[in-house]
């Protein structure tokens, strides 16, 4: 094949969009058979394999820091990753019309499936493996965002802002059930958020975020389904665009906050429990980072935000998706109260241990 005027596209893939992509793909040295759209990205299969395509408005730095983060973390014996591609000119990336695209392996593999718990274990397994591998890595060859916050004044803050939902409401004239009901329930999870200061104050925090600053932690920062490919029983992590420095706790903490609200876990200790210990024998964690993740997974953050999106930002939304919404949360209170006693009965234990 001499030309790319053959290649095959996908019924996703537009007039205009396949054009740019043969544009892009003139700069790599290798025969383009087809090009597929999947999800945001772009399967290209060639004479030599397949590979992934990916485009962005910006970021050129990003790309950077996944080569070099791929490269350190394969010298730390962490392979689950997929290899950057360089262009002809041993380019890491295309401009074009303002947009940057670039190349890495394909990883021919499933999504997982985090409703699984067997998923969700071996999930967690790759989490902690990448957690060590990374914490080897010399992060001064990367520029890469420092988001280590303040997470006492990041809830406080978002306690405030549930205050003003609740002045907001007061003030209208004419409330909507969902007005009412979210009203009604303020008081209970910003109690909720409360403990969940309690609980970090009590905790390790303060020591885990000054040591995270001073080795510069990475974390994954979207460590969920759509970035955890599954092939041959082995698991991989995709997408490093978004790698930032903070707290590796936080990677796992939203992990857990996010399986906790699926019926297949419904704030099961037990699940959560599981979870953590798969996660804890491989990257151990102390008494004082479960606590402090605690903290972060009990935080009524779904709550606050839905707020947010509907007094702050008035997402046009329907009645009933704002209602279904808030119904989903709080039908949740009374199995999250059962979740904090198993939890910190967990976190008692162990400390007895240590």
């Amino acid at each position: 094949m001499d030309s790319l005027s053959s290649i095959l596209r996908s019924n996703e893939l537009d007039e205009k969009e396949y054009i740019i992509l043969q544009e892009i793909l003139k700069n790599y040295d290798f025969i383009v058979i087809e090009i597929q759209k999947v999800r945001s990205a772009y399967k290209v299969v060639t004479t030599s394999g397949c590979y992934c395509l990916k485009k962005m408005k910006h970021g050129k730095y990003k790309v950077k820091n996944g080569y070099i983060l791929v490269q350190q973390l394969n010298k730390n014996n962490f392979m689950n990753v997929a290899k950057y591609i360089k262009d002809k000119n041993g380019n890491l990336y295309v401009n074009y019309n303002r947009y940057i695209f670039y190349v890495t392996e394909w990883i021919d593999g499933d999504e997982c499936d985090l409703k699984s718990m067997k998923e969700a274990l071996n999930c967690v397994k790759l989490l902690a493996k990448f957690h060590i591998a990374s914490q080897k890595v010399d992060v001064e060859k990367l520029k890469i965002r420092n988001n280590l916050k303040n997470w006492p004044k990041i809830f406080t803050d978002s306690l405030n802002e549930m205050a003003n939902y609740k002045k907001l409401i007061e003030k209208k004239v004419l409330k909507t059930d969902f007005d009412i009901k979210y009203g009604e329930y303020i008081d209970k999870f910003y109690n909720r958020g409360i403990v969940s200061i309690n609980i970090l104050n009590k905790s390790d925090y303060y020591k885990i975020s000054r040591d995270a600053n001073i080795n510069k932690t990475i974390c994954h920062d979207s460590f969920y389904y759509q970035n955890i490919l599954c092939k041959d029983g082995n698991y991989f992590l995709v997408d490093l665009d978004s790698i930032i420095i903070d707290l590796q706790i936080n990677d796992l903490g939203k992990l857990l906050r996010r399986l906790m609200t699926k019926k297949e876990y419904l704030w099961d200790f037990q699940s959560a429990r599981e979870i953590i210990n798969a996660y804890s024998n491989i990257n151990p964690l102390s008494a004082g980072e479960l606590t402090a993740m605690l903290a972060l997974i009990i935080f009524p953050h779904k709550f606050w935000k839905l707020g947010k999106k509907r007094y702050i930002k008035h997402k046009n939304w329907s009645e009933f998706k704002y209602s279904s919404k808030l119904d989903k949360i709080i039908e949740h209170c009374e199995l999250q109260d059962l979740f904090i006693d198993d939890y910190l009965t967990y976190i008692y234990e162990l400390k007895a241990k240590e």
